[in-house]
Order: C-alpha cells, then structure tokens, then sequence
C-alpha cells in the first residue's frame, strides 16, 4: 500500500459487528455500524507477531481492507465505491487480555505494533463488485472462517458515505470491514492465514496473508495490568462461557425444580438470582433457555416518537431470537402496560425460541398464552407498552425482577418463577441440584413409611449408608429426583 499512495495512511477505522454470523455469535445485532480507530503504526505486511509472555488470548479476525484512492468527505453511497483504490486481506489483531482496559476503543488492545497486517497484494477496486467478495481465514492449515460481502449488515458503500458524513478519508486510509463468524486465539507457534478473492473470478486473489505468532516479552509493570476470566474467554473463542446448554443439560435442568435451583445457587453466595413478581401465563409451563435481553425506558414523548416506531428496539430483540434462547426484557417492574403482544410472541415461538420472561405485563394474554410459547410475566393488561415504555437496548445487561441478567446466562423457570444461572455454574448447580432432589426423594420415602425425621432430614450418618444403596439400586435409565414405584425398589 506505501508503493501506491507514497505514505503511510493516516488513519485506520475499524467496523465493530458487520457479519450476521458474526453477530449471531456475539448475540447482538447492531442497529447501526460503529468503528474504533487503530494507530497508522499497528501496519505491517506478511510476517511475524508477538505474543507478550503472560498474554493468553492473542486474538484473529480475518478481514476484507479497503484502501482509500480518492479522497471522500460528505459522500453519498451511490458515489462511495468509486472512492476506493485497493482491497486487500488484512489480520485484525488484538490481546484481549487487555479489553478490559478500554473496551470499545481497543487502543491498547488492538493497538500495537504489529496488529494489523495488510496484503500481500493490492486488488484494484474498480476491478471488483463489493457484494461479490469472500474472506478467508486458516489457522494452521485448517479453514476456520469463511463468509461473502453479499451477507454485510452495512455494505461497503453504507460504511465509506457514514464515516464521510463528519471526517475526510483521505488517500491511503483503511477502512477494516469486520470479521465473520470463525474468528479466534493463536498460540505461539501457529501460523494465521487471511485471502481474499473475488467470487466473480477467483483468480483474482491477494494471495494469502501470513502471520506467524512468537513468543515476545512481557509487558512492563507498569500501565493496566492483564486481565482473562470466563467471559473475556468466551469472547475470544466465540463461545459461550463454560458451558453449552446441550440437549442433555437442558433436559436435565428441565427436570429440576426452580426451588431447588435456588437452593443451590444460594449455597454459593448467588442470593439475587430470582426473577421475582413474574408468573407464567400457563400453570405447568417449564423453561430453560439462554439468555438474550431487552431493556425498556420510562416513557418520554420525544424518546418514544424517535425510537418507538418502526423496526424498534423490541422488535429487533424478537427477530433476531434463536432456538433455544429465550429473551428477557427489563420493564422496571411496571405492570400497567403490555411488553409482549400475540403478534411478536408468535414470530418468537417460529423462531424456535424457547420463551420469554418480562417483569412487565402481557397483553393479548389469552392469545399469547394458547400459542404454547413458554411466557413468564408480572401480569396481564391490555394498554400498549407506548403509555410507559420506550424500547431501548437489546443484547445490554438488564434487571428484570431485581436480577441481574446478561446474554449467555441460563434461564430456568417452572411455576415457582425463574432463576438466573451463571454459565460458568450450570454444571455445579446442575449436579448439585440433582443429588438434592434424590436425596429429597428418598428421605420422601422413608417418612411415607413412617420414618421420624430425626437424622433423616438431612440425611444424617446413620441413614446415609442406606441412601446410597437405595440409590446403587435404581434403574440406570432412572432419574432419581423423579418417584419410583416399589416394584423398581424392590
């Protein structure tokens, strides 16, 4: 790129989420691009990068870069693409045991030397359709992302008119176009390859992008120390933290009472986990899912009338469900105006979701509740949610009776009413849970026979011998929280 313009670019911006297979592995769909910016010093081209000792999650993004060949300041999208001199593959790299630090702008983690390699070669942009692209990444030989410009949520001409609108792109600037799904961490030792090529001519390639991971030295004490935990993980490895809500685990935590969950949550500190004041609208409705959130404001006519119309907030939460997820709107507690209508709750059921809970009201409840979509909520009215509430975020950490409840987590509800599990606590909480209601059945037991509950409840050492024989004994298909006729005892 320094051949064709004579300098280094002065700017490099950088889309945040732009692949749907991407957002659908962050669990949020932007409503608009955003960007962060990354110093014109992070360049480099095919070779190596360093892995600071003490790093864990040296992050990959394979990317498509475009290179700014005319300048452009207030452009429109139809005139955008004529804006661009070159694409190339690009490398975005970054530690994200430091986005801790200044997550969003991603100056220290994404900004160091070395952390955007760009090439090796330089397609003409007039040469190429920017719908008719394709991103390659490998890691060590093994073909770990690959996706078209033709799925974008915000296509090239959209994101070049947008940044135009306050700043001038000038010649030589980058723009990093996002990442697909596939994204990942690097070890020392592994090799990261990028292409990108043309779906109308495969021919036309930049040929593949190499960057070799090495071991550097560690950071200097001083500054923001690093920082990992499940969830830095997760984002890393795009996954889930901990633990996948297998059909395994979700059929066993459909099995377990909500109480009993409670009981072992609370066991480990986690007193605030109970969506409190929500009530399915269905007696017997059982849920498990994991979490996607909606969060509503008070009701304000200028706020309403720029963001409650259209294709809201609370519309977009609903669209964007998958199976198994089950969405969870913030509403304050305010039980005097409809969160969820039969119309959205249908579209959610289609989806595959697996429920929804709002500590705001229902209306259409009859209609919502006949649909067999699993729906959790303070109660029933039939006003509109416009008399309190605007629609706001979707896929932010929300309180929804007086829980805490972020994407990821796992939801569990039965008519009891709904418990929040930390993924990284499902497979303790799980097991617990389940040794808990066996015990439970079998204490059951004995004082049906007529067993004093003195060193019986709890299971105390002269019973214990005999729990874990009745237990030995069980069918191996048996669940033992559920009741077991004498003819299996005996």
């Amino acid at each position: 790129m320094t051949a064709s313009t004579g300098r280094r670019p002065g700017k490099v911006l950088a889309v945040h989420l732009n692949y749907p297979s991407r957002a659908r592995q962050r669990g949020r769909v932007p409503e608009h691009a955003s960007y962060f910016l990354k110093p014109g010093s992070s360049l480099t081209g095919s070779g190596r990068v360093e892995r600071p000792a003490g790093i864990e999650l040296l992050g990959f993004e394979g990317e498509i870069a475009l290179v700014v060949g005319r300048a452009a300041h207030r452009v429109a999208p139809a005139e955008a693409w004529a804006h661009i001199g070159w694409v190339t593959a690009a490398n975005d790299l970054g530690l994200y045991d430091l986005r801790h630090a200044d997550k969003g702008a991603n100056v220290r983690a994404k900004g160091g030397d070395g952390f955007t390699p760009l090439g090796p070669t330089l397609l003409p942009a007039a040469e190429l359709r920017p719908d008719a692209l394709r991103v390659r990444t490998w890691l060590d030989g093994e073909l770990v992302q690959e996706d078209t410009t033709a799925t974008l949520l915000f296509g090239f001409a959209h994101l070049i008119a947008d940044l135009s609108r306050l700043l001038t792109l000038e010649v030589g600037d980058v723009i990093l176009t996002g990442t697909p799904a596939g994204a990942g961490v690097a070890e020392v030792g592994q090799r990261i390859e990028v292409e990108v090529d043309s779906l109308d001519d495969p021919t036309r390639s930049t040929g593949p992008l190499r960057t070799d991971v090495v071991a550097g030295p560690a950071l200097a004490d001083w500054g923001t120390p690093p920082r990992v935990d499940p969830a830095t993980r997760a984002d890393a490895h795009g996954t889930v933290p901990d633990v996948a809500l297998t059909d395994d685990v979700r059929t066993r935590l459909g099995r377990v009472a909500v109480a009993t969950l409670s009981v072992q949550l609370r066991a480990r500190g986690f007193d605030t986990v109970s969506i409190d004041g929500v009530r399915p609208l269905t007696p017997g409705t059982r849920l498990v899912g994991t979490a996607r959130t909606l969060r509503y404001v008070p009701f304000r006519k200028d706020l309403f009338a720029a963001h409650g119309n259209g294709h809201t907030a609370q519309k977009r939460a609903v669209d964007s469900l998958e199976p198994g997820q089950v969405l969870v709107m913030e509403a304050r507690g305010v039980d005097t105006a409809g969160t969820l209508g039969d119309i959205l709750a249908l579209r959610a059921r289609t989806l595959g979701a697996a429920g929804i809970v709002t500590d705001g009201a229902v209306r259409d409840s009859a209609a919502v509740a006949a649909l067999g979509l699993p729906v959790l909520a303070a109660a029933a009215h039939p006003a509109v949610l416009g008399r309190r509430h605007v629609p706001w975020d979707v896929d932010v950490t929300v309180s929804c009776g007086g829980a805490t409840i972020q994407v990821g987590d796992v939801v569990v509800a039965d008519d009891d009413g709904a418990v929040v599990i930390p993924p990284a606590l499902v497979t303790e909480v799980l097991a617990a849970a389940e040794e808990q209601e066996a015990r439970e059945r079998f204490i059951t037991e004995q004082v049906a026979r007529g067993a004093a509950l003195a060193g019986l409840y709890p299971i105390g050492p002269d019973w214990e011998a005999a729990y874990r024989s009745w237990r030995a004994a069980l069918p191996p298909t048996h669940d033992p929280a559920s009741p077991i006729t004498r003819e299996e005892y005996r």
